[in-house]
């Protein structure tokens, strides 16, 4: 007795535990739970930060364009674009810390445990901390930091105040080196979203969408990298030439190219501006008179670019971006300037690798669209060349490809078999429920089964299609499947057997079905031929029809013992076509047998009448008084026996000549009417469950 309740009491136990580990989670705050990083939330967040994250790699070129050259022939700042750019900017750096929290609470798979399957999860939050903290922290919070905005705020001002001038801010603006961290951390987020759902874009013009996108982003960064090192070497180039003329008088210095400073000596600085030979050396427009040569760098001058408000410039360098990179650097014309060389062979190499990967997958995705149509298109034209090949005549040609049109506007080239093969039985079972049980359910025939039948004919049907004119089946040939007719005519005729003057025509439409002698043959408990079909059938019409095989129906009949019940017998005699056309011939000649009948019988009255007839009575003879006599009513007088011998030749005369009429008569009424011939009746089952 101990032993067999101690098993109900280690399961109670264990129950408990599971139960109190369960609510114990569930009372857990929402901010202190682990993540599964394959659930719902994960997934979504990933993609809200990995939309935020283009959008910060976005933003942050943005402050290439903050220094511009004034017309005043000096450098400044566009303090409230900067302003502007750094309120966009820190709305996302509060992303970036939301996702390092959140790498915090999401759980990791085990390496040790991935040896079968998706592998163990680890919950522990102190061994997720330490495994985060050693792989993508350092990265993720490099990235966070608000350096352009503690650059902005605090580094520039300080260094104008030191009258270092703007080689500080430029050095300064070197700080965005910030975004290769940023950059880095795309790749695993994109890597995370394709090993949990198997795509980034759901569809394939999203797909091309976003890789166009990633190049644009190249382009952008482009274009804004360009804009500052063209500011750079015209600073540098003033630089260089104001320092040849530290000596001069008047001397120059440094603080008369910012604009921040012309205010103030500003009556020093015009007559520095009017003798000095600075801005005629370092004119781009004049590159060929100046001894400094500015190479690709040019255009941000000779065009105005400089000195153009902000969108102006974006627009510019963006357009920059696009050509060079499209053409990977072909058009540029650099000078012997190091600096220039390497960024001109930067855009050409970064050029090709984003032409091939990003371009690339976007043709891949804009061709994925039309694959199907491709592949049919191939199909097709190795059908022409098999037909031209093995000179088919031109119908069958026709109607080869009156059917690859048809099988292409139903399935659009997918393969609904191959599709559902590779899935659960029971999501399968539910598919098949779902496409095919209200047109089963349309079939009068179907309406007595009940669902657990029904589940299984659907599981097992498979979808047809015939061009118009197929014969689908032969009379005499053998049935392999029944059609349940969804969409379409078909015309069922027979011959009962080849028999001469006979022929049975009916016309099938939707919800009709053909091929009953399979229902028969599969109900029948040792047949193993399959039965011939007493009947042809041709399609007048395009037809989609459901299939069920011989050896599904078989099986049907095996497992369900519903398929053997009267009330099925008897809605299968009447919705069937072989039995309707049985039934009427039946009908038919019994008929036709009653008539013969009923024709011998007044044929042998109107006999009688003419050998009983006294030849002087010929005259008043009438049909009425034929149709009024009755079988045991006599029809003449047998009053006198002499005129009856008187009359002995002529009624012999007459007998004979009507004899030979009524036989003349009967050929010619049987030669011009149709004989129903016999009609066999068809194979009855046993249906002995019930």
């Amino acid at each position: 007795m101990t032993r067999i309740s101690e098993k109900p009491a280690s399961h109670l136990r264990h129950l408990q535990q599971s139960l109190k580990n369960k609510s114990s989670s569930t009372d857990v705050p929402w901010w202190r739970q682990i993540l599964d990083p394959n659930s719902n939330i994960v997934n979504r967040w990933n993609y809200v930060f990995l939309l935020t994250c283009l959008i910060s790699l976005f933003i942050d070129p943005l402050y290439f364009y903050v220094p511009f050259v004034s017309e005043r022939a000096c450098m400044s700042t566009d303090d409230e674009a900067a302003r502007e750019i750094t309120i966009y900017r820190s709305l996302t750096d509060i992303f970036y810390f939301l996702h390092i929290a959140m790498k915090f609470r999401t759980a990791f798979v085990a390496p040790s445990s991935r040896v079968f399957g998706r592998g163990e999860l680890v919950m522990d939050p102190r061994e997720i901390a330490i495994r985060y903290l050693k792989t993508d922290f350092i990265v993720d919070f490099t990235a966070a930091l608000p350096l352009p905005q503690i650059v902005i705020r605090y580094v520039i001002p300080a260094a104008k105040r030191n009258g270092s001038g703007h080689s500080k801010s430029t050095l300064a603006l070197i700080v965005l080196i910030q975004y290769v961290p940023r950059l880095f951390v795309i790749f695993p987020l994109n890597q995370q979203i394709i090993k949990t759902t198997g795509f980034i874009a759901k569809t394939a013009w999203a797909g091309a969408a976003y890789n166009l996108l990633l190049f644009m982003l190249a382009s952008h960064v482009a274009g804004a990298s360009w804009y500052v090192a063209s500011i750079g070497r015209q600073f540098s180039c003033w630089a260089i030439e104001c320092n040849k003329e530290r000596d001069a008088v008047p001397p120059c210095i440094l603080e008369f190219l910012d604009c921040s400073n012309v205010d103030e000596d500003s009556y020093i600085r015009d007559y520095w501006r009017n003798s000095t030979k600075v801005l005629d050396k370092c004119d781009a427009v004049n590159d060929e008179d100046s001894g400094f040569k500015f190479g690709i760098f040019a255009d941000a001058f000779t065009n105005e670019v400089a000195s153009s408000s902000f969108m102006a410039k974006y627009l510019y360098c963006l357009w920059w971006g696009l050509r060079n990179l499209s053409s990977y650097g072909q058009n540029l014309n650099t000078s012997t300037y190091i600096g220039e060389t390497l960024f001109s062979i930067f855009i050409s190499i970064i050029g090709l690798v984003l032409f091939a990967q990003l371009i690339g997958n976007m043709q891949t995705y804009l061709q994925s669209m039309t694959v199907k149509i491709e592949e049919w298109r191939i199909r097709k034209r190795d059908i022409e060349e098999w037909m031209r090949h093995r000179q088919l005549p031109e119908d069958l040609q026709e109607r080869v490809r009156r059917f690859d049109q048809c099988k292409w506007l139903a399935t659009r080239g997918v393969n609904e078999e191959e599709i559902l093969q590779t899935l659960p039985l029971d999501l399968r079972r539910q598919i098949q429920r779902h496409l095919c049980l209200n047109l089963v359910r349309r079939v009068p025939f179907f309406e007595q089964m009940d669902d657990q039948l029904l589940d299984a004919i659907c599981e097992r049907l498979v979808s047809t299609l015939s061009i118009m004119g197929t014969y689908v089946v032969l009379e005499d040939d053998p049935v392999n499947e029944m059609l349940f007719i969804i969409r379409g005519q078909l015309e069922s005729s027979t011959t009962n057997g080849g028999r001469s003057g006979f022929f049975n025509s009916i016309t099938l439409g939707p919800n009709d079905f053909c091929g009953e002698e399979l229902l028969t043959w599969a109900l029948l408990p040792n047949s193993t031929q399959l039965p011939a079909s007493t009947r042809t059938v041709r399609t007048l019409s395009e037809v989609e029809a459901f299939a069920l095989r011989a050896e599904d129906l078989k099986f049907f009949a095996v497992q369900f013992k519903r398929l053997h019940s009267m009330k099925l017998q008897h809605a299968f005699r009447y919705y069937s076509h072989q039995w309707r056309t049985w039934g009427a011939c039946f009908i038919q000649a019994a008929w036709r047998r009653y008539m013969k009948k009923k024709m011998e019988y007044e044929l042998a009255l109107q006999e009688s009448y003419y050998y009983n007839q006294d030849p002087n009575d010929e005259g008043n003879y009438n049909e009425q008084s034929f149709d009024d006599a009755g079988p045991e009513q006599p029809l003449v007088d047998s009053g006198s026996r002499g005129s009856q011998q008187l009359g002995a030749t002529i009624l012999a005369k007459r007998f004979a000549a009507n004899t030979r009429r009524g036989i003349e008569l009967k050929m010619a009424d049987s030669s011009s009417s149709l004989k129903m011939p016999k009609l066999f009746k068809p194979d009855e089952p046993d249906f002995s469950a019930e």
